[in-house]
C-alpha cells in the first residue's frame, strides 16, 4: 500500500522535525514493503530539513501540489503566469504586504523576524534569500498578517489562484490554478483510490478526496466528510495507528 503523509500539524508539530517514534513507525511501513509519500504546503527546500536523511529520497509533493520530487531531484515546478503574477504583485504593493513568494529554489522574505513561519524557511540555508526582483518565476506566495481577510479574498477571487487560509494566523496562501496536493501527486504516478492519507488541514483535501482511506489528525472541519477516522495530533498514538496500518496492509486478512 502507499501512504501519503502530509507534515505541519499532522506528523510533526510547532516546526520540529519528525519525533523518533514517527520515524519508526514510517520506517517499519516501509520495511513492510509500503511506499511512503510526504505531501506539504512547504516547498521542497523547506520540506526536508523536517525528515531524516535516509528519507529525502522518497517521492515528495511540495507547495501544496506545485513541486514534485523524487530521488532527491525536483522533476517539476508550476509558476504563475505573467499576467496574474502582475496583479498578485499590485495588490501586495497597495496594501503593503508582508511575504515569503517563493521561486522554484530561492525567496524573498519581508515579513517580521519573529513570525513564527519565518522559522520553517530554509534553516539548513539550502537557498538565497534574495529581493523580489531576482526572481524571475514565482512559484508560490504567502501573504502574512493579512490586515483584511476579505477584501483581500475578494480580489484573489477575479484571478486564477488557488487560496488557502492558515487557520487564524492571518495567512493567506496562493498558488496557480490547478495545483494542489492531489495533482502533485497524479504527477508522482499514483492513481485515485490507491493510497491512505493523513492530514491536518484544509489544503489536504483533495489528497483526502482521491484516497482509499483517509485518516484526519486534530479537528479540522473541511477534512470531516473524506475522513474514515480521526487521530489527536499526538506522536505516540499516531505511531500506534501507523504499526496498526503497517500490520493491516501486509495481511490482507486484517485490511
Amino acid at each position: 500500500m502507499k501512504f501519503v503523509f502530509d507534515l505541519d500539524g499532522t506528523l510533526c508539530f510547532q516546526g520540529k522535525a519528525l519525533g523518533v517514534a514517527i520515524v519508526n513507525a514510517i520506517d517499519e511501513l516501509t520495511h513492510r514493503g509500503h511506499e511512503v509519500i510526504f505531501a506539504s504546503a512547504r516547498p521542497i527546500r523547506d520540506l526536508l530539513p523536517v525528515l531524516p536523511p535516509h528519507m529525502h529520497h522518497y517521492p515528495l509533493v511540495g507547495g501544496n501540489g506545485a513541486f514534485a520530487a523524487k530521488d532527491n531531484q525536483i522533476m517539476s515546478t508550476v509558476h504563475f503566469e505573467a499576467d496574474t503574477q502582475k496583479h498578485l504583485l499590485a495588490i501586495i504593493d497597495e496594501h503593503r504586504l508582508p511575504y515569503l513568494i517563493d521561486g522554484e529554489w530561492d525567496y524573498a522574505y519581508t515579513g517580521r523576524d519573529d513570525h513564527p513561519i519565518r522559522r520553517n524557511v530554509d534553516p539548513q540555508r539550502r537557498a538565497r534569500q534574495v529581493p523580489l526582483s531576482s526572481l524571475d518565476k514565482i512559484v508560490k506566495m504567502a501573504w502574512l498578517d493579512v490586515p483584511d481577510r476579505k477584501l483581500l479574498l475578494g480580489k484573489l477571487s477575479a484571478l486564477p489562484v488557488v487560496v488557502h487560509e492558515h487557520g487564524n494566523e492571518g495567512i493567506l496562501d496562493i498558488s496557480p490554478p490547478g495545483i494542489d496536493k492531489w495533482s502533485g501527486l497524479i504527477k508522482l504516478g499514483l492513481e485515485d483510490k490507491s493510497y491512505v492519507a493523513f492530514g491536518n488541514d484544509a489544503n489536504d483535501v483533495t489528497m483526502f478526496q482521491h484516497a482509499h482511506t483517509a485518516v484526519k489528525v486534530g479537528s479540522h472541519p473541511s477534512l470531516e466528510p473524506y475522513a474514515a477516522e480521526q487521530l489527536p495530533p499526538d506522536e505516540i498514538v499516531i505511531a500506534r495507528r501507523l504499526h496498526a496500518f503497517s500490520n493491516a496492509y501486509s495481511n490482507p486478512k486484517l485490511a
